[in-house]
C-alpha cells in the first residue's frame, strides 16, 4: 500500500490539550489569499503532529502490554478503528473514504515501528 500523509487517530492530552475546528467550514470566505490558506492548513498539520507524536506514546504503552510480536498486529482492533472513523468522518462532512485511507496508513505505520520495536 502506498503511504499517504498521515493524520490522527487522535488521543488529546489533558495537560496540553489542542484544540482543532470539527465544525463545517466557513460558509463565506474565510482567508484573503492563498497564503493565508496555507497558513491555516499548517497550523492544522502542525495540531496534527502533536497529535501523532501523542499516539506514538501510547502505542508504545500498549506495547508494554503484548506478550510477542505475533500480537502487535490486531486486525480486530484495525476494523473497529476503521469502522469508527468511517461514521464520524461522515458526521464530520469528512469523505469516509479519505478518513479511512489517511487513518489506514497511519496505522500501518504505526504497527510497523511496533514490530521493529520487538525486533531489537
Amino acid at each position: 500500500m502506498r503511504p499517504l500523509l498521515p493524520l490522527i487517530l487522535g488521543l488529546a492530552s489533558l495537560s496540553s490539550p489542542v484544540v482543532a475546528q470539527t465544525s463545517a467550514p466557513p460558509s463565506k470566505p474565510c482567508c484573503r489569499d492563498l497564503g493565508e490558506v496555507r497558513a491555516r492548513i499548517d497550523g492544522i498539520d502542525d495540531q496534527i503532529l502533536h497529535l501523532m507524536a501523542e499516539r506514538s506514546r501510547y502505542v508504545r504503552q500498549a506495547g508494554r502490554f503484548k506478550t510477542s510480536a505475533a500480537t502487535v498486529r490486531d486486525e480486530a482492533r484495525i476494523r473497529r478503528i476503521l469502522a469508527r472513523i468511517r461514521e464520524k468522518a461522515a458526521r464530520e462532512g469528512l469523505s469516509p473514504d479519505v478518513a479511512e485511507a489517511t487513518f489506514r496508513a497511519m496505522v500501518e505505520g504505526f504497527t510497523a515501528e511496533e514490530a521493529r520495536q520487538w525486533q531489537r
